[in-house]
């Protein structure tokens, strides 16, 4: 009886420690999951560039240029304008922008813009959000006239107003010599500037101090490195090097997207090394993908 009580503490003993060990090999695995999943996009605090945003009118609305310096201006000193940003970088609630039909027998202000670079412009449903979806609205008020959204990808926005087929582009647009091809730029109405995303395993940047650190630190990439951008922005410019900007370019691809989402999410997939946004899309595209991770 006591042979038989020992085998069976032996075997008990043999089972527990079996599941111990099993228990550990999964815990491990669970820790390695955990730290795979834990990998998330990064913003460098440092502004790679110095740019101004504008809106890009008709060159043949000469009139119409008028009326919108004139109304930037009032927006910017009676305080609409920090009260529109304030509701994308504060506390504020957003407020939801109607399109109405393009309608060539009604007095229309036709606006053409690429609604995916959040908090500028961006869709939820049918309804338009965004700083300049706002600004749209109210100059819209401000001319009597019924505001049309035209959404496109935004390398086609100024040359559709070019074309003559929008009055207004309005896409969170930098001022450049290529753009003024097409447009006539207002006077600016937001300082902005490029960013670094990177994955949050990487500290590659991590000392670094000023643009000048980060820049010589991207010289160091390799051609088979790949920086993501969307497509047509300030971003494609500095990667692949600009004249006008005085920009060298970088030795890795230039990766380029429809939008900063789709850039950081094939980042975080492993696909691209990094990617260059203007900063504030760049906060608010880490956020809402740092948040499903």
């Amino acid at each position: 009886m006591m042979k038989l009580k020992k085998l069976v503490s032996f075997v008990l003993v043999a089972v527990c420690t079996l599941s111990l060990a099993a228990c550990g090999g999964s815990s491990g695995d669970s820790k390695e999951s955990k730290d795979k999943e834990a990998v998330k996009a990064e913003v460098i605090d440092i502004d790679l560039t110095q740019e101004e945003y504008a809106f890009g009118v008709d060159k043949s609305q000469p009139e119409l240029l008028k009326k919108v310096n004139a109304f930037v201006t009032k927006i910017k000193e009676d305080g609409t304008l920090d009260e529109i940003c304030g509701r994308y970088f504060g506390d504020g609630e957003p407020k939801a922008v109607e399109s109405a039909k393009l309608d060539e027998s009604k007095d229309q202000l036709v606006v053409a813009t690429n609604a995916a670079f959040e908090p500028f412009e961006f869709t939820k449903g049918e309804n338009y959000y965004g700083i300049d979806m706002e600004i749209a609205a109210l100059m819209a008020e401000e001319f009597d006239q019924e505001l049309v959204i035209q959404n496109m990808d935004f390398d086609a926005v100024c040359l559709t107003v070019g074309q003559k087929k929008c009055d207004i582009a309005m896409a969170g647009l930098t001022v450049n010599k290529e753009r003024e091809e097409y447009v006539t730029f207002s006077e600016s109405y937001y300082s902005a500037s490029q960013r670094l995303i990177v994955p949050s395993t990487d500290d590659t940047f991590a000392e670094c101090k000023d643009a000048e650190a980060v820049a010589d630190l991207l010289g160091k990439l390799k051609d088979s490195d790949a920086v993501g951008v969307q497509a047509g922005t300030t971003g494609q410019f500095y990667v692949e090097g600009s004249d006008e900007w005085e920009f060298p370019g970088l030795p890795a691809k230039c990766a380029q997207y429809k939008n900063g989402s789709l850039a950081v999410q094939d980042m975080l997939n492993g696909n691209i090394k990094y990617v260059i946004i203007d900063a504030a899309p760049a906060a608010t595209i880490i956020t809402s993908i740092n948040e499903m991770q």
